[in-house]
């Protein structure tokens, strides 16, 4: 069984393709993996924010153009960079174990603190007003480009300090650059933030991917994208949502557009209602 994996070029997107390879390696010694890696539209045009290119749809467009001509036969994605709206045809067929879903603090080296003289980078709106309720004092500015691109422009000076998903710096083995982790009641995470979702061809035979799935954090994503789905949340808004599972209930947090938050639990089970349900209340 030859199996091409699709992903984009970024040292990170790369390691998180690797992190399915695997897996499916260690469950299907017989399986050929080859590793297909495109530069997408998102990754080429750093001059602007998302909601003024055309929000996260673009870091998949080419990944989603290899799926249907058979360049690739799945593609991995961080969840929270996908977009609300998937393609029937290219349904998410497995979901990974949730790394840590929390946001990070990152200094530029030997600093023991925040320079509120210059301003902190952060790459989502989501970021930008629960950090400025933790730092009044903060200015914030949009930040673009893979991990390795932020943290030169933090040690060029160009920002003071940097959020970013602790997920991948842990990824790239680049924990020990977090100065401080935010809890998810300091900062709600992005739907999806910490899971990885490999996407297929519909009609495809998905089994060599059991091994990758996993099932406790399908059903949060399940639950935090109806929410976010629900609020018409995207790139341009700050609409968030968090799930944790504890035996057979969840609960969800989720924050509106002009950060409100609620939470509600639910059968785990019932995860798409649940989101529904709570973006209701939010509404």
């Amino acid at each position: 069984m030859r199996i091409r994996v699709g992903s984009r070029d970024s040292l990170l997107a790369v390691r998180q393709a690797e992190l399915l390879m695997e897996a499916v390696r260690t469950a299907c010694p017989e399986a050929v993996l080859e590793l297909v890696t495109l530069k997408t539209t998102g990754d080429k045009i750093l001059d602007r924010t998302l909601d003024q290119i055309g929000g996260k749809g673009l870091f998949v467009k080419e990944l989603d153009e290899a799926l249907r001509d058979g360049r690739a036969d799945v593609t991995v994605h961080s969840c929270k960079d996908l977009p609300m709206e998937i393609p029937e045809d290219l349904p998410l067929a497995a979901f990974s174990k949730r790394e840590d879903p929390r946001d990070a603090l990152v200094l530029p080296e030997g600093a023991s603190g925040i320079d509120f003289t210059r301003p902190i980078g952060c790459a989502s709106l989501r970021r930008g007003m629960q950090v400025k309720a933790l730092y009044p004092q903060c200015t914030v500015a949009p930040v673009r480009g893979n991990v390795l691109t932020r943290l030169k422009k933090l040690e060029e000076g160009q920002f003071s300090a940097l959020i970013l998903a602790a997920a991948g710096l842990k990824r790239l083995g680049l924990e020990g650059r977090i100065a401080r982790l935010f809890t998810p009641e300091e900062m709600l995470p992005a739907a999806g933030q910490g899971v990885l979702a490999a996407q297929v061809r519909a009609g495809m035979d998905t089994d060599y991917l059991r091994c990758f799935h996993d099932g406790e954090a399908g059903a949060c994503v399940t639950a935090e994208r109806a929410f976010v789905r629900a609020l018409d949340g995207g790139c341009s808004s700050p609409v968030a949502a968090f799930a944790v599972v504890e035996g057979t209930k969840m609960t969800l947090t989720g924050m509106n557009a002009v950060g409100r938050k609620d939470t509600l639990s639910g059968g785990v089970d019932q995860a798409e209602a649940l989101g529904l349900a709570l973006a209701e209340r939010l509404r």
